[in-house]
This record gives C-alpha cells, structure tokens and sequence, in this order.
C-alpha cells in the first residue's frame, strides 16, 4: 500500500470517528427549548394523544388546569397489590392480549382502552358495562386523573399486575414494543424489555392494599 496514500486518508478517518464520538444534542423543552435531562415533565394533549417534553417551570403552567391545551403529567405511579380482576372478567374487558391501558378521555367523553402492537397503540372497543363492574370492584380507579393517569394491565402469560400510572409510561411501553417486535411473536429481546419495565415500575411504585390470600380447601383438611 502506498505509504502516502494512507497518509493522505488520515484525516479524514479522524474526522469521521469525531463526527461518530460527537455529544448527542440534549432534549430541550418543546414549549421554551431549555435543554432537559433525561428526567424530565411532560404535558399531554388530550384530543391528539399526543405527548410533549417540559421542563419544570412550564409544566407548572399546566398543573390543575382543566381547560387548556396541555395537560400536566403527574410522576407518581401505584402498585395495586389487591386488585380484583377474574379472567372472565378481563375477557369481557375484550381486550385481545394479555396487555392494556385503561383511561378516561376527557374528548370523548368515556373511558377508552388502548393495547400495544408492532404498529403502535390499538384503540378496543370497551364494554361500559363492563369498566363500571370493574371501578365498583376497585373504587381507586375513579379516583384516576382523567386523560393522564390509567390503569395499566400485564396478564402476559403467569403475571397478574396492575398499576395506576403515568399516561406517558403506558406509551412508553407501547414504544417499546413497537421498536422492537420482531417476526410473528415479538422475539425474545421485546418481552425481556418488556419484563424489565414492568419491574423497574414496580421498583417505583408506591404499593396500595395487600396481595388478597386464596385459601385452599385442603389446607383445613
């Protein structure tokens, strides 16, 4: 190889590994542009579902204020230890997989049901009948911030939990799933993801009742 030549591509290897190794440009707030850190607010905008980055002092504008665009985000998500909710109920729910987010839509006026897909979040149709046997069995969910706080549901396949939890970590998840699904059944990197999320919520959550115990009848036997 001549020795000149490589000489000559020298700098712009070098330039090309600086490109490579430049600084990400930080998150900036969509309202003001301040730059964000990774722990930051967020505003939802409940006709479009959509989700906006805050930083702190703009989402205080939007804390409590029913009638404007946005929405403040609340940080606080709950562990629901002892919860009640049978496999026929849930089939009634007509939920088509073991995975779904419940919340009250101020726009449409109705609790509205959304799950997660390889296409991003499917709106079910829900049973009215059936969400209000479902908030007289857990009195918490009425208590449910409407548009940005939801019951969110994993019964993929042995777990059994539930939360109510920010609207922006249900689509979180749905982001998850939807970047990294893979062939017909998701492969096995999206549910390990999947599985990690559901655990650091849980490490986050503040946990509400105590697990109900089942008593079998041999056990007085």
């Amino acid at each position: 190889m001549n020795d000149s030549n490589t000489e000559s591509q020298v700098p712009a290897v070098i330039a090309a590994l600086r490109r490579f190794n430049r600084p990400r440009p930080l998150e900036q707030c969509d309202l003001c542009s301040l730059a964000l850190t990774a722990e930051h607010q967020h505003l939802f905008e409940p006709k479009s579902r959509q989700l906006v980055c805050s930083c702190d002092p703009c989402a205080i504008l939007f804390s409590g204020q029913a009638e404007m665009k946005y929405k403040r985000v609340p940080r606080r998500s709950r562990f629901l230890a002892d919860f009640e909710l049978t496999d026929t109920q849930w089939d009634n729910l007509l939920i088509p997989i073991g995975m779904a987010f419940f919340f009250y839509s101020t726009p449409a006026e109705k609790t509205v049901a959304l799950y997660p897909s390889p296409a991003g979040p499917v709106e079910s149709l829900l049973e009215l009948e059936a969400w209000q046997e479902l908030e007289n069995l857990n009195p918490l969910l009425q208590k449910m911030e409407a548009d940005v706080e939801a019951l969110l549901v994993n019964r993929i396949g042995a777990e059994r939990e539930y939360y109510i939890a920010p609207i922006d970590e249900c689509f979180k998840l749905v982001g998850l799933i939807r970047a990294k699904w893979q062939g017909l059944s998701g492969g096995t990197e999206v549910w390990n993801d999947t599985t990690e999320f559901f655990t650091e919520l849980k490490r986050r959550s503040t946990v509400i009742g105590e697990p109900s115990v089942k008593v079998k009848i041999e056990d007085y036997a």
